[in-house]
């Protein structure tokens, strides 16, 4: 009854489903440790942000470039503040409002983004309080370059002048005319009155859309597995069902469906053509 199976259509149907079973569980054990080290990197980055307040704060050149292991840690830097700029659609506790973004010089000549403060309501540089002048030594947390679209960052352009969309090098490089450090700090107090910006998470590291993505995969992969065992006993089933009704008559060969059709063609040609008159 199962001689079907050697045939060579049920030879590639098996051959199929062992190569996709197994490979189906590989990817599916693959976007589950995908999520499982998204998983691991929120809590790794929250217990950072945790300990990092509580560090001494260490010079910013032995701290660049900026990864997971130094984003959200103490920097301290020393310089004068040069240009200022307002970083607008920037919410802290629900409420709209606006970053006041200075550009701290160093003595190596290149710049560091320092956001002094959040104020709340639409980006007005007359509320924006100045810097302080002469020389100052900064401190806060360091963070990484922001890129549109991540992290509540607008993905907007042509911003008015004065304003900027996202803190990153390749943003502000277009605003000033000195080189800016690919990075950026936030002041563990706000400046002049102003509320004080908190850590934000690396980017990649919290329990984000991306995260939740490969969990969905990962019930994909292994519901392609069932769906692949499913129809192969499903196929089998059908294969025994018609080799039993054959056994018992109730299905004509395909042998003798042939024989059928090759004595009706034989019929055919041993017949006389009609004469036409």
């Amino acid at each position: 009854m199962y001689r079907f199976l050697l045939t060579p259509r049920w030879w590639g149907i098996n051959v199929f489903v062992v190569l996709a079973i197994p490979f189906c569980i590989f990817m599916g054990s693959w976007q589950l440790g995908r999520f499982e080290d998204r998983v691991q990197d929120h809590e790794t980055a929250s217990t950072q942000q945790d300990s990092a307040g509580r560090e001494a704060a260490r010079p910013l050149t032995g701290m660049l470039p900026v990864d997971k292991a130094t984003v959200g840690r103490q920097t301290t830097v020393t310089g004068h503040y040069d240009d200022q700029l307002l970083v607008p659609e920037r919410k802290l506790d629900d409420r709209e409002g606006f970053y006041v973004l200075t550009l701290l010089r160093t003595d190596g000549g290149e710049a560091l983004p320092v956001v002094r403060g959040w104020l709340p309501g639409e980006p007005d540089a007359a509320k924006a309080p100045a810097p302080p002048t002469g020389e100052v030594t900064v401190t806060g947390a360091l963070q990484a370059a922001e890129s549109a679209g991540s992290n509540g960052v607008s993905g907007r352009s042509g911003w008015p002048a004065g304003q900027t969309g996202a803190i990153s090098a390749a943003t502000l490089l277009n605003l000033v005319p000195y080189d800016v450090y690919d990075a950026w700090v936030t002041l563990n107090e706000g400046d002049s009155g102003m509320r004080a910006v908190p850590v934000s998470a690396p980017q990649g590291t919290g329990l984000d859309l991306k995260a939740f993505q490969n969990l969905g995969y990962t019930a994909e992969w292994f519901a392609f597995v069932g769906f692949v065992i499913f129809m192969w006993f499903r196929l089998l089933r059908r294969e025994v069902e018609l080799a039993r009704d054959a056994e018992l008559g109730l299905v004509a060969d395909d042998e003798n469906d042939e024989d059928a059709a090759a004595g009706e063609g034989s019929d055919r040609e041993a017949r006389p053509s009609p004469s036409h008159a």
